[in-house]
């Protein structure tokens, strides 16, 4: 160390020795800066930084080791070989480009301590093959020991710098890799110069192709000022890189924030991506920004992209396990580090493509039993039609409306999630027997629809009919205690029945309609006079609509009287129509179809209403039996209807009388039974009609709180004169009594009839002989209300009333 110290301070001009210094530490602060370049360049860039560190480095190195060698003051004539002075140059940028490119590859601590190890042997290299250039007139010797200590000091100190600045990045790694890297350089140059004794000799002469020493001097200058050049730009390229890391960094945070992906490309080169586009894509964010824009998103889209002026376009995202990714891009310029970009934003679209599917599967396909709905019917309808061509000429189109029987039934018995599953049960049954091309649908509720195209003939869409209703008969035997549903199928043909949509459809709803009418679980053709029925029937339905504002009903009145003393009890009152055009219809016609349309709500309440305004008016307080429909007593509102009436009319709740029927009851027995002791309530009395005509007569009467029981004047006909007809009724007036309710008798209209009834002890009797239904005037000395000459002229003439006292009449016999 001595030597070395020696060598320094007496065989060196101290100030040349500082210059040396100080170029080296320019050199070792360029290399550092620069070498972070060369790591963190890409392939396509990191030869050009890698020779551009190499050079500075290289040439730092050799200004260095000249303007030393400057500073040396051996006392006797000396010269440099300019062809090794140039072989040392390049020695020491070719090792310095090396060590670099080897501590770079990777940047382990492996690859960092060799990669510095060769760079130290560019400085041994630099500095003994331009020790070599150096003549003297005289002999030189090695200390060999001193020459090993440089060769390892230049080694060592170089890869100590390279770890340094390649570990941990910093400030502090910086000034550290820069002292390292001087001291290697400095250290191997003064060892080795120490390591140098120099004996006068005459007999060796200095070569004429030599440099002299103030010519090496300009040539070292001119290195020195390259140094310098490389050093600023090396500086002013870190100074411009740190600012653009910075706003790189911020703009990747701001980035980051994003919940949509966001990439930032430099024409189709990915330079910056956020963490949202990495979890979509599966790639990492480093990787991402390694890679084209086509590798994602495919070369057409890539190129496409800079042109789409904030249009998004839908494309596919290529991921990591090859799964491709719907997704949505808008691109927009950007200035990013003070360089037009394009910045792409990826939105995720998978939920958006997903409800796109499920709103168009919800738009053309029934979600319970996904059949295709009324809509894709329409549709596939006309299509059909379309091809079938005019005539048919291509086959007959056959259109089936399936209706299933007694649906209803099943929700109110079994509940709704057991219709779903009927519902479902249909929808895949009947598909099962269809061939491709025939289609199945669910219009709404029980309806469903099949079509058939291309039939040979009109007989194959019965084939087709007895297909599907054989499929539901067997699943009905495989099911065994639960709900058994049929079907009834109207069948109309394109282009036999109808040569449109409208009229096709409408023609096998009139055939569908008749199947149900003439006993279920089977199927009907259209036939042309059912389209005469059905345009009656709907013309009634509309009248029916009309005429309660019309004043086309009226109500007549039948008298009810005590059998065995012939005292008044009350009237029924019942509906009559009289149409403009078509005259007198029968109850029994149009009381069905308003019960189907649902007019006979209306109906019932002006019923209702009208007869107990009259039976206000009477002075005598008979009672006013009115019939209620199936359809009004499962109103909820039904009690509140009735209260409402009695309210506004006056009437005393316990002179009226409301007929139910069987029928009525067992649709929804728990409303049924809730509504009629609402009724109850108020005071109103409740009458069973037509008993013994439904299935559960006895458990009705025990449920209900009937006050009354009317025996079906189907009974009372000939119970005279036929056993077991007259064993039916003696049982039923049994049954009265014992139950403690009076029994009242329909249809009489005999006087035998009459006395068998007085004989077995049945309490009221109503029927043609004890009084046909007429107006109320011509029972004015029973309601005790005076009518006019005029009125009582009418209703004798509307009654025929027979007014014989039932004793009367059963003596007059």
């Amino acid at each position: 160390m001595l030597t070395v110290y020696n060598c320094i301070v007496h065989e060196h001009d101290l100030r040349l020795v500082a210059l040396a210094a100080l170029i080296c530490g320019i050199s070792s602060f360029s290399a550092v800066n620069l070498l972070r370049h060369v790591s963190r360049s890409t392939d396509r860039n990191r030869f050009a930084w890698l020779m551009i560190a190499a050079t500075s480095t290289g040439f730092g190195i050799w200004a260095t080791h000249f303007i030393a060698m400057l500073a040396f003051s051996p006392g006797i004539p000396n010269a440099y070989n300019a062809e090794l002075s140039a072989l040392s140059l390049a020695a020491a940028v070719a090792l310095t480009a090396a060590g670099m490119w080897i501590s770079t590859m990777r940047g382990s601590i492996d690859h960092c301590l060799v990669g510095g190890a060769v760079l130290g042997g560019g400085i041994t290299a630099m500095h003994y093959v331009g020790m070599a250039a150096f003549e003297v007139e005289g002999r030189v010797e090695w200390n060999l020991l001193l020459v090993a200590a440089s060769i390892v000091a230049g080694a060592f100190f170089a890869a100590m710098a390279l770890l340094v600045v390649l570990r941990r990045p910093s400030l502090q790694a910086t000034i550290g890799g820069t002292a390292l890297l001087t001291l290697a350089i400095c250290g191997l140059h003064f060892i080795a110069m120490a390591a140098v004794s120099i004996y006068p000799d005459s007999s060796i002469v200095i070569s004429r192709h030599t440099i002299e020493p103030m010519s090496q001097a300009f040539a070292v200058a001119a290195v020195s000022l390259v140094i310098l050049v490389l050093s600023a730009a090396a500086l002013w390229i870190d100074l411009r890189f740190r600012r653009h890391r910075v706003e790189a960094e911020r703009m990747h945070g701001l980035a980051n924030a994003a919940v949509e992906g966001l990439i930032v490309c430099d024409g189709n080169r990915i330079v910056s991506a956020n963490d949202s586009i990495a979890t979509l894509s599966g790639i990492a964010a480093g990787t991402l920004n390694t890679m084209m824009l086509g590798d994602l998103f495919g070369e057409r889209t890539a190129n496409g992209i800079a042109g789409s002026n904030g249009q998004a376009q839908e494309v596919e995202l290529r991921s990591r396990d090859g799964t491709r990714i719907p997704v949505e891009l808008i691109a927009r310029s950007i200035d990013y580090c003070g360089k037009p970009h394009d910045v792409v934003a990826v939105r995720d679209i998978r939920e958006r493509k997903k409800a796109e599917q499920e709103i168009l599967r919800l738009a053309h396909f029934d979600p319970l039993t996904g059949l295709a709905n009324r809509r894709s019917f329409t549709g596939r309808l006309e299509a059909d039609i379309a091809a079938a061509g005019p005539g048919g000429k291509d086959g007959q189109l056959a259109l089936m409306l399936l209706d299933l029987d007694r649906f209803k039934e099943v929700n109110d018995l079994f509940g709704h999630a057991a219709g779903d599953a009927v519902l479902q049960k249909v929808a895949h049954r009947a598909s099962s027997v269809l061939r491709q091309g025939q289609m199945l649908a669910r219009l709404g509720g029980d309806e469903f629809a099949i079509i058939a195209p291309n039939l040979p003939d009109p007989q194959a869409a019965s084939r087709i009919a007895e297909a599907v209703l054989s499929v539901l008969r067997e699943e009905d035997r495989q099911s065994p205690g639960e709900a058994l549903v049929s079907a009834s199928i109207g069948i109309a043909l394109y282009p036999l029945d109808a040569d449109n949509q409208a009229a096709l459809i409408s023609h096998a709803d009139t055939a569908l309609y008749r199947a149900k009418a003439e006993g279920k679980d089977t199927y009907r053709y259209f036939e042309a006079s059912m389209g005469a029925e059905a345009r009656d029937r709907r013309a009634m339905e509309h009248d029916l609509r009309q005429a309660v504002a019309r004043g086309e009903f009226r109500l007549v009145y039948q008298p009810q009287k005590e059998i065995s003393s012939g005292r008044m009890v009350g009237f029924e009152a019942l509906i009559r129509w009289r149409h403009p055009q078509h005259g007198d219809i029968s109850p029994t016609v149009f009381i069905p179809v308003a019960e189907d349309s649902g007019a006979i709500m209306h109906i019932g309440e002006w019923v209702l209403a009208t007869a107990c305004e009259e039976a206000a008016r009477w002075k005598n307080p008979l009672m006013v039996a009115v019939n209620v429909s199936a359809v009004q007593l499962h109103n909820p509102n039904f009690s509140r209807k009735v209260h409402e009436v009695l309210l506004r009319s006056g009437l005393a709740p316990g002179r009226l009388e409301l007929e139910i029927t069987e029928t009525a009851l067992i649709k929804d027995m728990p409303r049924a039974l809730s509504t009629l002791r609402q009724v109850k309530a108020l005071g109103v009395h409740v009458a069973m009609d037509d008993f013994g005509t439904g299935y559960s007569s006895l458990s009705n009467l025990r449920a209900f709180p009937f006050d009354k029981i009317k025996i079906d004047g189907s009974f009372i006909k000939s119970v005279d004169r036929n056993g077991q007809v007259a064993a039916i009724v003696r049982a039923v007036l049994g049954l009265g009594r014992g139950l403690g309710l009076p029994v009242l008798a329909e249809g009489v209209e005999t006087v035998d009839e009459l006395r068998f009834l007085d004989a077995e002890a049945c309490e009221i009797g109503q029927g043609f002989y004890l009084g046909r239904p007429g107006p109320i005037e011509g029972f004015s000395d029973l309601t005790g209300v005076p009518a006019s000459a005029d009125d009582n002229d009418a209703g004798q003439r509307g009654s025929s009333i027979l007014m014989l006292e039932p004793a009367a009449a059963l003596r007059s016999a």
